[in-house]
């Protein structure tokens, strides 16, 4: 008997430790070549880690919310035989197997590998191909999704994709042809160990939207995400609950007959928690990205003095634009909001006054005012707030910036993100009003030196032309770095922002 022993390989530049989640293997399993073993949280992200060899599970050496130093002994397997030993140290380490664990690390150590991220190879497994036939058409040979599912289909070339499917938690297509059917069925150790413990209700939609603490969820009740009954929907797909699956469970799997959904509700003081959330007299562990997000609030906070300013515009005329421009968007396969014409707007104003679109370099004593204009975008998830990147905003169109967008808060919200992806801003907008807020003091993403604060758009009341009428209006706060910019240049930026949304026209032509 041969054990090799896998140990936590440097998922990051700089991290020094991750949660290990969940475990995905269990001690006497038989696992294959890079078959996800856990889950594990780091600062950065979320990652699966997967197995660089095939054995058989002999010990797992943490426990799951452990937290585990890089270079660590975290599994060990009997791969069954003696092995030579170059090949040996190759896959135990950790700069090797930590490739594969950062998905969308471009860079490839091992030679004589299908290359290919762990959502990709997991995407493999449930429709049982064998990555080995698969001609990778991303960089270096890489396999991609829509290698996987051309292989499938039988096709030459990849089959195109909407930037918002390349989440990882979007259950993957279940109609494909029975023999992929019947591999996937062989394959898949994780379906076949769910469908073992027998889930709750059976597949009645073909794909669902769920964030990765639903699913996790989902595993424990032993519920079928597909079967869940939901009128919810996420980019035209069916999205799913932590309370809808509860709810699901609660009732053994059953759906709930329409006639009587409304009486069979519980009463408001009963009603399930709406998310998946901490319940009164938890203790929350305070590590991971919530620390990160923590540390990262706090230097803001204490290094940069705060201003922020706040104003109203009358946004009526870019309502309108909107509502005509939502069909094209729509037959483009977009959904188009208010926020690509605010990051054209702000974009706009920071060629106008390019120290709001700046950093402070303290150690050289210079403030950096930025030729690139990156917008970052806040985005709240389950695991805290993150904020992915659009870059060159100024170069892009306006159902390309929806698109764009659209896709990188889908996978921030499912932690598929990479790490790049939140890299490089150089101003910040975040969206209070999509849970009714209008006024906010949002705090600088250090080292940028503003941040723009959206409310709710809503008819207020206005006066125009001497008369009190409803006008759609959309409050605006701006929070700078008072070192680097003066509230005066904080009202003028504002102004232009403004003066840009009243005349929404100006921003769809270059």
């Amino acid at each position: 008997m041969t054990v090799e022993t896998f140990k936590l390989p440097d998922v990051g530049e700089g991290v020094a430790e991750g949660e290990l989640v969940r475990w995905l293997v269990e001690v006497g399993e038989e696992i294959e070549e890079d078959q996800p073993l856990a889950e594990v949280e780091t600062d950065k992200a979320l990652v699966d880690l997967p197995s660089p060899f095939a054995g058989t599970v002999t010990e797992l050496h943490a426990e799951e919310g452990e937290m585990v130093p890089v270079g660590a002994g975290l599994v060990s397997v009997d791969v069954g035989g003696d092995e030579d030993e170059g090949a040996a140290e190759s896959k135990s380490d950790p700069e090797t197997t930590a490739t594969d664990a950062a998905a969308d690390d471009g860079s490839e150590a091992a030679a004589g590998r299908v290359f290919a991220s762990p959502s990709t190879r997991r995407l493999a497994r449930e429709l049982g191909v064998d990555l080995a036939g698969v001609a990778g058409s991303g960089p270096s040979g890489r396999v991609t999704d829509a290698d996987v599912r051309a292989a499938v289909e039988g096709t030459d070339q990849p089959t195109p994709r909407s930037p918002d499917e390349s989440a990882t938690s979007v259950v993957t297509e279940r109609d494909a042809t029975a023999d992929a059917e019947s591999h996937r069925e062989s394959a898949d150790v994780v379906t076949t160990a769910a469908e073992a413990a027998g889930r709750m209700g059976s597949a009645d939609r073909e794909r669902t939207l769920a964030a990765p603490a639903t699913r996790r969820l989902a595993d424990e009740l032993g519920v079928d995400l597909d079967a869940v009954p939901t009128d919810e929907r996420r980019d035209g797909e069916a999205f799913v609950t932590p309370a809808m699956v509860r709810e699901f469970a609660e009732r053994g799997g059953e759906a709930e007959p329409e006639a009587e959904a409304e009486a069979a509700s519980p009463p408001a003081e009963a009603a399930p928690p709406t998310d998946d959330g901490p319940r009164p007299g938890d203790r929350i562990p305070y590590r991971g990205v919530r620390r990160a997000i923590g540390e990262q609030m706090e230097q803001a906070k204490y290094t940069a003095p705060h201003v922020t300013h706040t104003d109203e515009v009358d946004v009526t005329r870019l309502v309108e634009t909107k509502a005509e421009l939502e069909s094209y968007a729509e037959a483009e396969g977009v959904s188009l909001t208010y926020l690509p014409f605010v990051m054209r707007a702000v974009t706009r104003a920071l060629r106008e006054f390019p120290q709001v679109n700046a950093s402070l370099d303290e150690a050289a004593e210079e403030i950096v005012c930025h030729d690139d204009y990156n917008l970052g975008v806040a985005t709240a998830t389950d695991a805290g707030l993150m904020v992915p990147v659009v870059e060159d905003v100024d170069r892009k169109g306006l159902l390309d910036l929806a698109a764009e967008t659209a896709g990188k808060v889908e996978r921030a919200r499912d932690r598929s993100i990479s790490r790049e992806e939140m890299q490089g801003g150089t101003f910040t907008i975040t969206n209070v009003g999509v849970i009714g807020g209008e006024y906010a003091t949002p705090i600088v993403n250090h080292p940028e030196v503003a941040i723009l604060a959206l409310g709710r758009v809503a008819e207020r009341p206005r006066v125009v032309d001497g008369e009190v009428v409803p006008r759609h209006t959309l409050p605006l706060s701006l929070s700078v770095d008072h070192r680097v910019v003066d509230g005066a240049v904080a009202a003028r930026f504002t102004n232009r922002v403004m003066e840009l949304l009243r005349s929404p026209a100006r921003l769809l032509v270059d």
